[in-house]
């Protein structure tokens, strides 16, 4: 397994497929989005601004839970269907917490 760290992605390789995560400051945590491999999403490979497309949709049981964004050049766009704070409003993406890094 290989990894890249940078203030604002963590890039790793395993198998045949690489996936870069991300701290959201919607959540308060990390996302991950394969890069590379089978059902990858689009990057365009900037680890200071990064863009993934298409859209990037986390839900979580048991609660009714959603971030929907789409990250484009390190901003977050929340879309509307988000059930946290920053729903409808678009931010840079989160440097990691120290305690991560």
């Amino acid at each position: 397994m290989s990894e890249q760290v940078s203030r604002l992605l963590r890039v790793s390789s395993y198998e045949g497929t690489t996936t870069a995560v991300f701290w959201c400051p919607g959540c308060d945590g990390p996302h991950a989005v394969r890069i590379a491999g089978p059902g990858s999403w689009d990057y365009n490979g900037d680890h200071e601004a990064p863009t993934f497309t298409p859209s990037v949709k986390v839900t979580r049981p048991p609660t009714p839970y959603c971030c929907h964004s789409f990250v484009r050049d390190g901003q977050i766009q929340f879309l509307s269907d988000c059930t946290h704070t920053l729903a409808g409003q678009t931010v840079p993406l989160g440097e990691w917490p120290e305690h991560y890094t």
